[in-house]
């Protein structure tokens, strides 16, 4: 019945939100219709050394672990400078820990249950297969029933799938980088490009990365986590094609009409 949804020309707008797996095979089916797509990603965190580090830190631990990383805009990917990046895991690793598990209906608790345990043991397995690859991990990554430990690692790479998917759970990946260049280059060797934090008070740091990071959003001075109903949101690459946000969506369900007399 859904894929009716799809194919059937009467539907003008198709509007999908979830893998690429599916939106892509989506999009193939959709015909004539127009078709925006929000597909997810492995969001990039650069931290250059002229960041607010304390500032950085706090914002991290929210745009890591908000949701149990159940949001496709999770800060998933650190890439610290290397002068500041053994200071930021070690105060990451320390708030981490601080965090309170429960109910999440309670204000006190910062972070809770998966959606169900077949997604948690699938993050345990994701986290085991890549500490056996040469991941170092930090601290968590052990499960109990759907809950699972907000888990840092480092030391990782492409091969791993907790950094090269989209984990959608509770689990950070952060890496050093020796030059903005190269900061760009580990940001852009993903298939995703939906949003990417950057906390620099350089401005031709800033303005490089927004012109040369493959993302459809550069978020300063703040994680890719962040988002308003205001802003065009969506992605490139496999994050999916079109842009969210209340006006843009209403230009997607409307046909330009010009009257020249």
């Amino acid at each position: 019945t859904g894929n009716l949804l799809v194919t059937d020309e009467r539907f003008k707008l198709l509007s999908f939100t979830g893998s690429p797996d599916i939106g892509w095979k989506m999009k193939a089916q959709s015909g004539k219709k127009k078709v925006v797509l929000e597909l997810g990603g492995n969001a990039a965190t650069i931290i250059t050394p002229s960041a607010d580090l304390k500032d950085a830190l706090t914002k991290a631990l929210m745009g890591a672990f908000a949701y149990s990383g159940q949001i496709c805009i999770h800060a998933q990917r650190f890439i610290v400078h290397s002068s500041v990046c053994d200071t930021f895991v070690n105060e990451l690793k320390n708030q981490t820990a601080n965090l309170k598990s429960g109910n999440p209906l309670d204000a006190q608790i910062d972070i809770s249950n998966m959606i169900d345990e077949a997604n948690a043991i699938r993050v345990e397995n994701w986290i085991n297969e890549a500490i056996q690859q040469g991941a170092k991990l930090i601290c968590g990554g052990k499960r109990n029933g759907s809950y699972l430990e907000p888990t840092i690692l480092t030391n990782c790479n492409h091969n791993m799938k907790v950094y090269a998917e989209e984990v959608f759970g509770p689990v950070i990946c952060i890496n050093s980088y020796e030059t903005i260049e190269d900061a760009i280059q580990q940001a852009n060797n993903t298939k995703f490009g939906l949003q990417c934090g950057v906390f620099t008070n350089d401005k031709n740091e800033l303005d490089k990365c927004f012109k040369q990071i493959e993302v459809g959003g550069v978020i300063h001075n703040h994680v890719p986590t962040l988002r308003y109903d205001q802003m065009p949101y969506g992605g490139v690459k496999d994050s999916g094609l079109g842009r969210e946000g209340v006006k843009y969506a209403m230009h997607d369900m409307l046909e330009p009409k010009i009257l020249v007399k």
